[in-house]
């Protein structure tokens, strides 16, 4: 005996009817397909099993699972962080300052775990098992996240990713091609007694290079300074912009690097010689921020701000 049908029910059964309809599908078969469809559990929607089974060791040293497991957490922050942004790249036209900030602070959320969540790699491996584990790595290296290069790309002017002392060369109209040879990075992926390209540097540019050149250009009028600056004046004064922007700069050029500087410290100073990095890049020169002055939005700080940038944060 068939009870009767609310009027909440019967107005979806009809909305449902219509989607399918408007696309000339078969209502009763969708219908009679929801009658034999299994209910959905956790561990298939997430994935779990699947999950659980991606960490695959180079050695049987115990804790280079740890140091597996943290970098795919990492990776999964930075997606997050490109979602954000490709949010506010896609509503361009009617973007408003209060969305803006929203997705902003998003991010600063997913950075301040990142960075906060680094303890794990700095007081949550023995050194002595990292320094053996990771001779089986070489040459991959943190260096070749292609997704925290995308960030940097999505962020700010592609100029203000060229390494310091070239960025006189180039203008903002100069080309994404051309300041790309110059970027920042490169610099770091440098042999320490050599000064050539390492092979880490190479692997990544061969299979990364034309991918975030064409990033560069299909976000050049869209990255977050881009989209900043297409605000209208009002809408530019957003305090809570603003200081969401300011706050997003000193987590990616500032307090992420520093991160890292910290655990290279702990694992690879050594006297008299630090040891290279696995991708034999030059951390010491790469990771502090006070070298590189990678500011994504300097036009809201004050030049003293950027002449001081990140050397307290560096001191401390």
């Amino acid at each position: 005996m068939s009870e009767h049908i609310d009027e909440n029910v019967s107005s979806l059964i009809n909305q449902l009817k219509d989607k399918y309809e408007e696309n000339s599908q078969d209502f009763k078969a969708y219908l009679e397909g929801l009658v034999y469809q299994e209910y959905t559990s956790y561990w298939d929607y997430i994935m779990v099993d699947t999950l659980l089974s991606l960490q695959k060791p180079k050695t049987n040293i115990p804790d280079e699972e740890i140091f597996i497991m943290y970098h795919q957490i990492t990776e999964l922050y930075f997606k997050l962080s490109l979602h954000e942004i490709k949010q506010l790249a896609q509503k361009k036209s009617n973007l408003t300052a209060e969305f803006f900030a929203k997705r902003v602070k998003r991010i600063n959320s997913y950075f301040k775990n990142l960075t906060h969540s680094f303890e794990i790699m700095v007081d949550g491996m023995e050194k002595e098992q990292f320094l053996k584990f990771r001779m089986s790595l070489l040459p991959a290296s943190g260096f070749q996240s292609a997704q925290y290069r995308m960030i940097e790309i999505c962020s700010a002017d592609f100029l203000r990713l060229v390494s310091k002392d070239k960025r006189d060369l180039f203008t903002a109209e100069s080309s994404i091609e051309e300041m790309f040879e110059f970027i920042y990075w490169k610099h770091g992926a440098t042999e320490l007694a050599t000064g050539k390209k390492t092979l880490t540097l190479t692997q990544f540019e061969n299979k990364y290079a034309s991918k975030l050149i064409r990033l560069g250009n299909e976000y050049k009028d869209c990255n977050l300074m881009a989209l900043y600056r297409s605000l209208p004046a009002e809408e530019q004064k957003h305090a809570e912009l603003i200081e969401q922007l300011r706050q997003l700069d000193h987590n990616v050029n500032v307090n992420w690097p520093l991160a890292h500087y910290k655990s290279a410290v702990k694992y690879l100073q050594k006297q008299p010689q630090d040891v290279a990095a696995t991708g034999g890049t030059n951390w010491q020169k790469y990771l502090p921020p006070r070298f590189q002055v990678r500011v994504f939005f300097p036009e809201l700080f004050t030049e003293q701000e950027i002449a001081e940038w990140g050397r307290s944060a560096f001191e401390n």
